[in-house]
């Protein structure tokens, strides 16, 4: 039925039949049958708006006064301001056009029921799929708070395995004997009272500076710094927090990717599509940046083990993070207008993350393998080797701490074995562990020097240092002094001379396992000879040896050369608890050298009492230093002095 049909029904049933109760043909019947024409697009108008839209529609139109005005033009004037939605309209149809006006009116109405019935399902299936979703997303929060509430329920293969774990879990077998016996306060840590007294002062300071350990290992560097960042904590003008943290690695683990994705000690971005950023980041295509240990370390000390061995790119790159005191990053992949970038990770990428911290970094190797501008940012704090006295406290302070009884002699036995505190208590604890198997039931368990010598034979080891000097003068044989890797040693040269056969064609003999350097401190021994005493190499055949086939790194002993090349050609005797260090120039003058510490410690270990040094090293050791009788001299003649009997 068209929307015509339909008013002319609408009319019908209104005036009760098509002709009413009117006879056909009376005069009045066309004004009346467009009256009801009229009538009937407005019921159609109202059934398709709603009474109350349409006099809102018609109050904006302004019609409101010709939809009650008594004219059948104006009415229709109203209706045409109504559905064509324009209150400019004024011109008033006469009776001859209204009904073509009515249907274009009509027309409009069908136009408008259509678009309004399209608009109706439109809205029907949007209704039908919001409430789809939002049961949908009840349903998912619903799980999601079980979850949290409830665990999820397991597999009968994932229960076995996790109760597995915790079967393991709940097995213990025993904390390392090297916790257990690891000082628990400074006062703990032997033989490097100079270093702890220097690593406090510089830590407890408003102030305080990055550090760099050096010495060999097992001395103690990181167990002192450990414990000297919680001494610090109790200063009252520590910067540091009482919850400020200790981040410790290892340099030797640190490895640098060129291409920055993976950083553990400075941080690195994941990226979206590559490494696995977290899937709602990746979804949006999002980078991931992931803070590393110096933001760890935020507020306290990051502690970097053999900090030597980390690649010099990657030391370049931690000397800016200790300029900026921030960790930035970077990524082809981070757009910052884009919206869906959490506020955490835009603050990362435009701020950095916070990475102030000191930086203690500990080392074996020596100097030059650490960055010289990170060097120049740091303190530099040199661990001493350890002597026998001091490897034989740490092994009684250990032998408490296990509650074992040590024989006579057994502390001495150990320190001969080894030069390192860690290793003299791994041996410690080997010999106890023995004890305990052979002597099973002994209260207290008693360490004998046949255990440490059983240990020492199953683990290969030989005597580090065996006592060299003493008490008796020889002609020709003189003990040198070496360092390497910040540990002393003591070095035995020998010297024979022999008349040449022929005056001036004497020859030297000199093994070619010492050095090139060494070498050429025997010709300037050859030129200070005859300085000093006026003996012409040339008329002797020298032959000189260093015992066991050392290489002498430098010219330092070039002094003890010239001594044992002058007690050969003379027959005078030299003092055989006396050691010898400095360069030897051809004039005779004795040159200052290097690691004239641990030089000290090493004629220390020998059993040496007397120490000659170069004059221009007397400031590098204090006098008496582990009580040896120091002697500086400036000249060959003053070393000849101290060194021959």
């Amino acid at each position: 039925m068209s929307l015509w049909q339909r008013i002319k029904y609408f009319l019908a049933l209104k005036t009760g039949g098509s002709s009413g109760n009117k006879k056909s043909g009376a005069p009045n019947d066309g004004e009346n049958e467009l009256d009801r024409e009229i009538a009937a697009v407005y019921s159609v108008l109202v059934e398709l708006l709603g009474p109350e839209k349409l006099i809102i529609q018609a109050g904006k139109m302004d019609a409101l006064k010709y939809i009650r005005s008594g004219r059948r033009g104006e009415r229709v004037l109203a209706l045409v301001r109504i559905l064509e939605e324009n209150p400019t309209i004024d011109k008033i149809p006469t009776d001859k056009e209204i009904p073509a006006i009515l249907v274009e009116l009509s027309e409009c109405i069908a136009a408008k029921q259509a678009r309004r019935s399209v608009e109706d399902e439109i809205e029907r299936k949007l209704n039908e799929k919001l409430e789809k979703e939002h049961e949908e997303y009840v349903k998912d929060m619903r799980l999601a708070i079980l979850k949290e509430e409830k665990p999820e329920l397991e597999s009968p293969h994932d229960k076995k395995k996790r109760e597995q774990l915790e079967k393991l879990d709940g097995i213990r077998l025993t904390q390392s004997v090297m916790e257990l016996l690891r000082p628990k306060s400074l006062a703990e840590i032997v033989g490097q009272e100079r270093a702890v007294k220097s690593l406090l002062a510089k830590l407890s300071s408003p102030y305080p500076q990055h550090l760099l350990l050096y010495g060999p290992p097992g001395v103690g560097k990181t167990t002192a710094a450990r414990l000297v960042l919680e001494a610090a904590k109790q200063k009252e003008l520590s910067p540091f927090a009482k919850d400020a943290p200790f981040v410790e690695t290892d340099g030797t683990t640190l490895r640098w990717d060129p291409r920055d994705m993976t950083n553990p000690l400075l941080g690195s971005v994941h990226d979206p599509i590559y490494q696995g950023a977290q899937k709602n980041l990746a979804d949006s295509g999002v980078p991931e940046p992931k803070p590393g240990l110096v933001t760890d370390a935020h507020g306290g000390v990051l502690f970097i083990d053999e900090i030597g061995e980390m690649d010099e790119m990657l030391q370049n790159k931690l000397l800016k993070v200790l300029e900026d005191k921030r960790a930035f990053f970077e990524s082809a992949y981070y757009d910052p207008t884009d919206p869906r970038t959490p506020p955490y990770i835009k603050k990362l990428f435009e701020e950095g993350a916070p990475a102030d911290f000191v930086l203690i970094g500990a080392t074996t190797r020596d100097a030059r393998h650490i960055n010289p501008a990170l060097r120049s940012r740091c303190a530099e704090i040199y661990f001493e080797p350890l002597i026998p006295a001091h490897l034989e406290e740490i092994v009684v302070n250990a032998s408490k701490k296990l509650g074992v009884v040590l024989e006579d002699g057994v502390k001495e036995l150990i320190a001969e074995y080894t030069i390192e505190g860690r290793k003299a208590i791994n041996i410690l604890a080997d010999a106890y562990s023995l004890a305990l198997t052979v002597r099973e039931g002994q209260t207290p368990v008693c360490v004998t020097k046949d255990d440490v010598l059983e240990v020492a034979q199953v683990s290969r080891l030989s005597q580090f240092v065996t006592k060299k000097a003493t008490d008796e003068a020889l002609v020709g044989r003189i003990f040198g002094l070496g360092v390497a890797g910040f540990v002393g040693s003591v070095i035995e040269i020998e010297a024979v001379a022999f008349p040449a056969r022929e005056k001036g064609a004497g020859k030297v003999r000199f093994n070619d396992t010492a050095g090139s350097m060494a070498k050429d401190s025997v010709f300037n021994a050859a030129s200070a000879l005859r300085q000093t005493i006026g003996e012409d190499l040339g008329d002797y055949d020298i032959h000189i040896n260093v015992i066991g086939g050392g290489n002498i790194d430098g010219p330092s002993a070039g002094t003890a050369i010239l001594a044992a090349i002058t007690s050969a050609v003379t027959g005078r005797r030299i003092k055989q608890n006396i050691a010898v260090t400095g360069e030897i120039s051809a004039g005779g003058l004795v040159r200052p050298v290097g690691g004239v510490t641990e030089k000290a410690y090493g004629a220390r270990q020998a059993g040496i009492t007397t120490l000659v040094i170069p004059k221009e090293n007397e400031k590098d050791i204090p006098a008496g230093h582990l009580g040896l009788d120091i002697h500086p001299v400036a000249t060959a003649a003053e070393a000849f002095d101290v060194i021959f009997a």
